[in-house]
């Protein structure tokens, strides 16, 4: 009966406290939303995204360009019907120019999304824009949640309701405020130590496990945003040298958005998720390696969670740096077709950014090992 009762506090107490998770997002939400900037149409003018279904292909001038692996080349010919806006049912005749940069290959029956340019009172012009990809997205999605809820179980459902609650905060308050002018760096350690807090209650409530992965997880984070902003200063980088840096200057003409900030804010997200990882494995296992012998003193338990972490940690740093190079390979590819010297290579600005987001975020990772380690000897080893 009175572990019945305990259950049933305990069930309460986390209910209580997810409610106000939630409702401290959702206030975030609403502040960092307000005066949101949208794109809106007018009656006369305009650019709309729709979704339009391809009933036939009234004329095929396409060719296969056997010299460029088989793209096409050349144009078709449609006939689509528009399923979502303003022009809902409007049957219109698009023409569909193939290029080897542009290749959207549809037959009928597909769904597309189209671009239409309203140009005066009902005058407006239908073009292809892309394959309607928002079924694959969703797709994906499910598919990723059905795996981690068949094999992680319960905790694979937590784990899913932490990335959406991190994905919101980004999206929803990171995104919005920086545009208002808040100072990118101090915003994003805001948020990834609260959406961190967050994740590693929902999956292991309040307890001194959560606790050390989660103040382990800040410091190698912060660890990793130091060493980005010192190398990123020597080295002459900032957001500046990015290849979004001219959009950004146009950007940065109409909102109050501060620039400089946000190549370490960057690296402070990517690194976030694998910091977490290695923070909650060795907070996890030095947790059962105190249930098993709690007579281990703290010094023990830290060389312990050395010793875990040592192993874990050459996986984890490939797996950011790897992260990056895949994200860059096919811009790899074109540097070593080039024949770039080591010189020339090492002093281009992207080759530098990538190795300071790959250093920095697994300098993080390696640093979170000896943080998590002493927060979890010392908090196992203190007396109720």
């Amino acid at each position: 009966m009175y572990l019945n009762n305990l259950d049933k506090k305990r069930t309460i107490k986390n209910i209580f406290v997810i409610i106000a998770f939630s409702l401290v997002l959702i206030f975030a939400l609403v502040l960092a939303n307000r005066d949101k900037p949208e794109y809106t149409t007018t009656g006369d003018t305009g650019v709309e995204y729709e979704n339009a279904k391809v009933l036939a292909v009234t004329e095929d001038n396409s060719v296969i360009d056997r010299d460029n692996e088989d793209v096409l080349r050349g144009s078709t010919e449609l006939k689509v019907e528009i399923l979502t806006g303003r022009y809902k049912g409007d049957i219109c005749f698009v023409t569909n120019y193939f290029s080897a940069l542009y290749n959207v290959d549809v037959k009928a029956g597909d769904t597309v999304c189209v671009r239409i340019d309203t140009t005066g009172e009902g005058i407006y012009n239908c073009s292809i824009y892309n394959y309607n990809r928002v079924p694959l997205v969703i797709a994906l999605v499910v598919i990723f949640f059905l795996s981690l809820a068949i094999i992680g179980g319960l905790q694979g459902i937590k784990a899913f309701a932490g990335l959406v609650y991190t994905v919101l905060c980004i999206f929803g308050i990171l995104l919005p405020l920086a545009l208002k002018g808040v100072e990118p760096i101090p915003l994003t350690c805001a948020i990834i130590f609260f959406t961190s807090v967050v994740c590693f209650y929902l999956i292991g409530g309040i307890s001194r496990k959560t606790i050390a992965a989660a103040l382990g997880c800040f410091s190698g984070v912060l660890i990793a945003a130091l060493l980005a902003q010192v190398a990123a200063n020597i080295g002459g980088i900032s957001t500046f040298q990015m290849d979004e840096a001219e959009a950004l200057l146009l950007l940065k003409s109409t909102t109050s958005i501060k620039l400089r900030g946000l190549f370490t804010s960057g690296i402070l997200i990517a690194a976030m998720g694998a910091v977490m990882d290695i923070a909650m494995s060795i907070a996890s296992a030095l947790e059962e390696v105190h249930n098993i012998n709690p007579e281990r003193d703290a010094k023990e338990l830290f060389k312990s969670g050395m010793n875990i972490g040592r192993d874990a940690m050459g996986t984890m740093a490939n797996t950011l740096v790897l992260a990056y190079v895949g994200s860059a390979l096919n811009m790899c590819v074109l540097i070593y077709s080039y024949g770039v010297g080591l010189r020339q290579l090492l002093n281009t600005d992207f080759v530098a950014i990538e190795i300071i987001r790959a250093i920095a975020g697994s300098v993080g990772i390696i640093c979170a090992v000896p943080c998590v380690s002493i927060i979890a000897a010392l908090l196992y080893t203190r007396k109720k």
